[in-house]
């Protein structure tokens, strides 16, 4: 039995089924459960921060997946790659400040470099998928025709 080309194809109704979408949801969760282990004192300094980045790391993702201008839907995947290289940053800075060991941060940065060449990867895609389109936003002009009547009043 033979499946059709339409089965073999994925679909992708929903951000929720992009591959980077799902990888960047994983690294989200575990910069979450890092933050909650953080000292008090970082509550509101780097654990207020690593979260509010993680979660926008995937907000940025979701709300740029059905944008409806080309130029919308990258510019949250660019920021979303920013927020990325942010948490790598606070990374950083839980290694420096001896929160967590150095091979748990070197995993967790390995995931976030992961989630890079995925994100890397959708915006190479997407801008791929607009030939001949450059990053300007253009409006196409819709021709209308008006017909007035002969006996109008404004004749």
């Amino acid at each position: 039995m033979v499946k059709s080309e339409n089965h073999l194809r994925k679909k992708f109704d929903t951000f929720e089924d992009l591959e980077v979408y799902k990888a960047a949801r994983s690294f989200r969760k575990k910069m979450y459960a890092l933050a909650r282990t953080l000292p008090d004192f970082e509550k509101y300094g780097l654990c207020s921060q690593m979260r509010r980045a993680a979660v926008s790391l995937t907000n940025n993702i979701a709300e740029g997946h059905r944008r409806y201008h080309y130029v919308d839907h990258i510019r949250f995947l660019l920021q979303a790659r920013g927020l990325l290289q942010e948490l790598v940053d606070d990374l950083n800075v839980c290694e420096d400040e001896d929160y967590m060991p150095v091979v748990r941060v070197a995993e967790l940065k390995q995931q976030g470099w992961d989630v890079l060449k995925l994100l890397n990867g959708y915006l190479r895609y997407s801008r791929d998928a607009q030939p001949g389109k450059s990053l300007a936003l253009h409006e196409d002009t819709i021709p209308y025709r008006i017909e007035i009547a002969e006996d109008a009043p404004f004749n």
